[in-house]
């Protein structure tokens, strides 16, 4: 068990680092290959954090652990509210002022809901996958179409996003670390599913609730460092928006993925439980980020981190 739980770390480590490593990588190639900041930042910025879910998902449904898969996009979802910006608020009260997040929002509630008929039926299936990746393209080009708008009028979180995108990297430097993450990337994947099913398995732990606990957090931290070091930036809005575009990738990427590789039946706890939950969580989001005070300030916070801690204890409690 000591041994299952320290290679469940390492492969956690590499998973996060290998997924930074290929998004750089990939972020300075398109930028040398004079793809505008602001199409970088919306698409390979934007669903970077969202890599080592994908991995994992794309993992866990070849090794017919679809329940894990969806338990990690239901739990990632879950934690990038309640826990990061739960966290993230108690450090650093956060002002929601981008007209991107104000758009982004409704649209996650929307995505949240298709999820929500999608599993619906506790089935999982190919055309349930198809459509959510069709869904996520449509989701990619409006967001586009949205922030070209926004930058014109000067929106705040446009310029903080594209002031991530690596400048100045040579091909070399890119294309290595993009072949570094290619293979390192599925190596930690399949060490992290493997050693949390053997966790799992001796805690008698369900395939669900192993993805809603230690997989979904550990899959998040590279959200929780990110928004951290916005907020200590004064970038809120980055702060907030890569937690929502993290949330709509996991449900129209990450979710479709096992749809696509592995189409069977879930755990009905999924859609009976765990989905309302995520609901639930989003749309305490939305009033607060959307409310008179356009901020999230720290008794909000508070309630989300206690909410998260609430849920997982629930969960662990009642294995």
């Amino acid at each position: 068990m000591i041994v299952a739980i320290c290679l469940l770390v390492v492969g956690l480590i590499m998973l996060v680092w290998s997924a930074d490593r290929l998004v750089f990588g990939s972020a300075a190639l398109a930028r040398n290959f004079g793809i505008s900041p602001l199409v970088i930042g919306m698409t390979i910025l934007a669903m970077g954090s969202s890599a080592p879910e994908m991995m994992v998902s794309a993992t866990a449904a070849l090794e017919g652990k679809t329940d894990t898969a969806v338990g990690n996009v239901l739990g990632s979802n879950i934690a990038n509210i309640a826990l990061i910006l739960g966290i993230t608020a108690l450090v650093k009260p956060l002002s929601v002022s981008s007209g991107v997040l104000r758009r982004e929002l409704p649209l996650m509630i929307g995505v949240t809901l298709v999820a929500g008929g999608i599993m619906w039926n506790h089935y999982l299936g190919f055309m349930e996958g198809v459509l959510l990746v069709v869904l996520f393209a449509a989701f990619i080009i409006t967001m586009l179409r949205i922030s070209r708008a926004e930058k014109l009028k000067g929106d705040t979180m446009i310029s903080e996003q594209e002031s991530e995108v690596p400048d100045g990297v040579e091909n070399k430097k890119a294309i290595f670390w993009v072949v570094v993450g290619l293979i390192v990337l599925p190596i930690s994947a399949d060490l992290l599913v493997n050693n949390a099913v053997i966790i799992a398995k001796y805690f008698g732990m369900s395939d669900l609730v192993i993805g809603l606990t230690i997989i979904a957090v550990g899959t998040s931290l590279p959200e929780l460092a990110a928004s951290l070091a916005g907020v200590m930036k004064g970038e809120d809005d980055m702060a907030v928006g890569n937690i929502i575009g993290s949330n709509v990738f996991n449900i129209l990427a990450v979710m479709g993925i096992p749809g696509l590789l592995n189409p069977s039946f879930l755990n009905e706890d999924a859609m009976n439980r765990d989905f309302w939950v995520m609901l639930g969580v989003s749309l305490l989001l939305v009033v607060m980020a959307l409310g008179k005070s356009r901020s999230i300030n720290r008794i909000e916070g508070s309630i989300l981190f206690l909410l998260f801690i609430a849920y997982q204890g629930y969960l662990i409690m009642n294995v």
